[in-house]
């Protein structure tokens, strides 16, 4: 039945119950005597009361579907608001269940273009800052040098101070250029690279200790990427804004996949709304299908979490080795 003859209805029952009383029990005199507009207001307060009951009743489904809808958040995707009430307020729940599917799976794919061309950029920025400023800088630091060697006491002191600025900036530049694309990622594999990123965050201020499992899977390149970007994130985060002494990476196996955790006992997240870093995880996390929580760790500061799963493979089909059979040759 839709939901404008199921209101009426129920209105229509009220009316016509206080009708039929009227019409039986209760008289009204002229003029109204007090007893019979006590009667009269008690009965208009219950069809008040009915009335707002029923349309409470009727009205709950919607009420929930405005809630879902002013909490859904695409980055943390499968909240989906219950099936309930009958007819044209189900089939705007399941409309509205259908859309959001249909929201985070185009969004997913754009985020996923829009991540794919970002790492491009970044490795042929990181390529030419590489190739062009690291080599110019090279150059420039060898003819320093060899103008030292070459001139008087005097001037060498000089020319000292620009020989460290530059040498300063070859070292600042191939450290942007391995944050933009690290390459330990792409030779050497994932352990290496964190552990390469723990040493590289680590310093006088922030000691960064790392630990990881034995017995990790195959995760795939798309995976590793994820997991050291969120990585490389959450130490940025610790170093900048968390005013910690220590941090610590930690990956391990667990049935479903991997979890990487990243923490530190720094002044923790606080009322602070999450920033572009922390969405950015989560855009990262949605491409490989994980599940990314940010939250206080225990005994103070903050924790990210990133549950990676790992898709189940079947066995590896056996491969027979084909049989060279030597035919006999036929004399005709």
């Amino acid at each position: 039945m839709p939901l404008f003859w199921r209101i009426f209805l129920l209105n229509a029952v009220v009316l016509i119950t206080a009708t039929a009383l009227l019409l039986g029990p209760v008289t009204v005199s002229t003029p109204v005597l007090l007893t019979e507009a006590a009667v009269l207001t008690v009965g208009l307060a219950a069809m008040l009361v009915a009335n707002a009951l029923l349309l409470r009743v009727g009205l709950a489904p919607l009420q929930r579907l405005t809630r879902a809808m002013n909490t859904t958040d695409l980055l943390r995707p499968g909240q989906r608001p219950a099936v309930t009430g009958r007819g044209e307020v189900a089939e705007l729940i399941s409309t509205y269940n259908t859309m959001l599917d249909r929201l985070e799976d185009e969004r997913a794919t754009s985020s996923a273009r829009a991540l794919s061309a970002q790492e491009a950029e970044r490795r042929r920025i990181a390529q030419e800052l590489h190739d062009e400023v690291g080599q110019s800088l090279t150059a420039v630091l060898l003819q320093l040098k060899r103008v030292a060697d070459h001139a008087p006491p005097e001037l060498r002191e000089e020319l000292s101070p620009a020989q460290e600025i530059t040498r300063s900036s070859l070292d600042e530049v191939r450290r942007i250029a391995r944050r933009l694309r690290p390459g330990v990622l792409d030779e050497l594999g994932l352990i290496p690279a964190l552990k390469a990123l723990a040493t590289e965050f680590g310093g006088p201020g922030l000691t960064v200790q790392h630990r990881f499992g034995p017995d990790l899977p195959d995760l795939g390149p798309e995976a590793e990427l994820v997991i050291y970007r969120v990585a490389q994130e959450g130490l940025t985060n610790t170093a900048r804004h968390a005013g910690a002494r220590r941090a610590g990476i930690a990956l391990r196996r667990v049935p479903t996949g991997v979890e990487l955790r990243v923490h530190d006992d720094g002044r923790g997240l606080g009322d602070v709304a999450e920033g572009a870093g922390i969405r950015g995880m989560r855009e990262r996390a949605l491409l490989v299908g994980a599940d990314l929580t940010v939250g206080p760790a225990d005994g103070g500061g903050t924790e990210v979490r990133l549950a990676v799963p790992v898709p189940v493979r079947g066995p590896a089909p056996v491969r027979v080795p084909a049989l060279a059979l030597a035919v006999p040759d036929r004399k005709h």
